[in-house]
């Protein structure tokens, strides 16, 4: 029997989680894999970038905190996933070295609507490396079996899709446009979208990624995940989330080699100072195709960072279904167009 249930967590308290060094090997494995920017990849090439020094990937913190979740709450207890994150913030770089810990604050606790034998948390996180620095802050609620119900029984695709039915619509799909442009800030055009790419998770991927940042039973063990509300193996909503980066990367570069091969000086992006309304709608089952989509929402110039400015984006992933499984709202630093 689990030793934490939905009653355990009360609103108002708080825990500390871990701590977890970060190494450079750490960084760079998974940068490489997720997020190849020459700032998270390349101790030489940092040094010319945005932030002028290795730094880890946005979204390898944040798997990092899932870690630490995992393994001082999460795995005693009776976890049944979250529906998103409200809101996430990579306040300051995290760098080789840095010995992070995870302040955790429970905001919130309701029963289910749809589920009686649920109730919903809402945390909030504060990463904190070594100086007491915080490093990234992170809203969300996570689902929690009650203490004296009944199983929830395997609820397949619709599991998440319940537990999320409070949140806003995501937009709708939109025809992606091919790629071709090279934009600055100044060029960019709300409304824009451009497909990323499409991605296959096979079981083995999902489960050696859960493994590392997210080992909940309905990510690691086929057997368990079908008595689990999903019924079946599937992916940690950080890993759905590393492949939109994965892909977004892999369409930046070629854009980057169309603009060299036209003879042109590509646009250079910068780091993100985080995200919104990121929503995990439907489950992502083993040998699940998605499509990844992005929508420019808006650009404007930045005040600290001469050259620069912000663009806004909306993301989807659409499975082989035609189901959005996966929708967030964010933010990237973009270089303005050379005078």
């Amino acid at each position: 029997m689990p030793h934490f249930a939905f009653e355990d967590f009360v609103p108002g308290t708080t825990e500390v989680l871990g701590p977890v060094t970060v190494s450079k090997e750490d960084i760079l494995a998974f940068a490489r894999e997720y997020d190849p920017q020459p700032f998270h990849v390349d101790e030489i090439a940092a040094r010319d970038s945005f932030v002028g020094t290795l730094i880890g990937s946005g979204w390898h913190t944040a798997c990092i905190n899932m870690r630490l979740l995992a393994d001082g709450r999460i795995l005693d207890s009776t976890s049944m996933g979250s529906p998103g994150i409200d809101e996430l913030k990579w306040l300051k770089p995290v760098r080789p070295g840095d010995t992070l810990r995870s302040r955790m604050n429970v905001e919130e606790s309701r029963p289910s609507k749809s589920r009686p034998s649920i109730g919903l948390v809402r945390f909030r996180f504060e990463l904190m490396n070594q100086n007491d620095e915080t490093v990234m802050t992170q809203g969300n609620w996570i689902m929690f079996g009650r203490r004296d119900a009944e199983p929830a029984p395997g609820a397949g695709r619709s599991a998440l899709a319940a537990a999320a039915s409070s949140l806003p619509d995501s937009a709708p799909a939109i025809e992606a446009l091919p790629i071709t442009a090279n934009p600055y800030l100044e060029d960019i055009v709300a409304g824009d979208t451009v497909e990323l790419g499409t991605y296959t998770f096979g079981s083995e991927e999902i489960i050696r990624f859960a493994r590392q940042f997210d080992p909940q039973r309905f990510h690691v063990d086929p057997v368990a995940a079908k008595d689990s509300l999903f019924g079946d193996l599937c992916a940690s909503g950080w890993h759905t989330a590393a492949i939109w980066m994965k892909l977004m990367i892999g369409h930046r570069e070629r854009v980057r080699a169309d603009a060299l091969a036209r003879g042109e000086r590509p646009a250079r992006l910068g780091p993100s100072p985080g995200f919104t309304n990121l929503k995990w709608l439907k489950p992502v089952y083993a040998d699940d195709t998605i499509t990844y989509r992005s929508t420019f929402t808006g650009a404007r110039a930045s005040a600290s960072r001469p050259g620069w400015g912000i663009a806004t984006h909306h993301n989807t992933g659409v499975n082989q279904h035609g189901e959005e499984v996966f929708s967030f709202d964010g933010a990237v630093f973009w270089e303005r167009r050379p005078a």
